[in-house]
This record gives C-alpha cells, structure tokens and sequence, in this order.
C-alpha cells in the first residue's frame, strides 16, 4: 500500500511540477495611457500567465484580453483578467491563459489605453 501510495505521489508531483513549467511569464508595464509593450506574438496551445505593473498611472487599472473585433465584455477572456486592480507601483498577474490560434486584442479599459495586437500562431 504504501508502494502505491508513493507512486501515486510521484505522478501527482510531476504533473503538477510539468504544469508549472509549461507556463511562460508574459510582463508588461502600463503608463499613463498606454503599455510600453505594444505588441504581443505568442504560440497557439501554450499556457501564459499575464504580469502588470502599474508604472505611475495614479488611478487603479487593470487588463483584459479579447478577440479582435470583439471587445465587449461578453467576449473578454475571464482567465486573463488580473487577480486585482492595481495602483501605481503594485503589480498583478492573471490566472493561466491558453490561447487558440487568431488575432486578440489587449488593454486596460480604467487606464484607458489603445487595443494592442496580440497574435497567436
């Protein structure tokens, strides 16, 4: 039993450690009206997890990712928003994203900024 138990813990353990590192870091600094990053080209199927970092805007702002063409609330991809909004000097990172292949949008609609490119192949 106690053999099992432990194999048990080895394959839990090593799909939990394999979905940590399947994740990539994506971070990005928001301004007074704008990211600094304006563009984003990411892979279709792979997991992201989304870092801002209010940098001087002395409001809270926040993120939202979504189709282009479809920015209405309806269609934001909940996963990305982030954990909480954020003054200036704080940062806050989403939940894991996994985006299709297509053309999305991102921006703070409090902040507010343009909609940047983000395209996934």
């Amino acid at each position: 039993m106690k053999k099992v138990l432990f194999i048990f813990a080895l394959v839990v353990g090593g799909l939990f450690n394999q979905s940590l590192q399947a994740q990539e870091v994506v971070k990005l600094d928001q301004t007074t009206g704008e990211f600094t990053q304006q563009e984003l080209n990411l892979k279709a199927g792979e997991t992201y997890v989304f870092e801002v970092t209010n940098s001087g805007v002395d409001h809270e702002v926040g993120f939202v990712i979504a189709p282009k063409g479809k920015t209405d609330q309806e269609h934001h991809i909940p996963e990305a928003y982030l954990s909480k909004t954020i003054t200036d000097g704080e940062t806050a990172a989403s939940q894991e994203v996994t985006l299709e292949e297509g053309e999305y949008v991102y921006f703070c609609p409090m902040n507010p900024t343009p909609q940047y490119a983000l395209t996934v192949k």
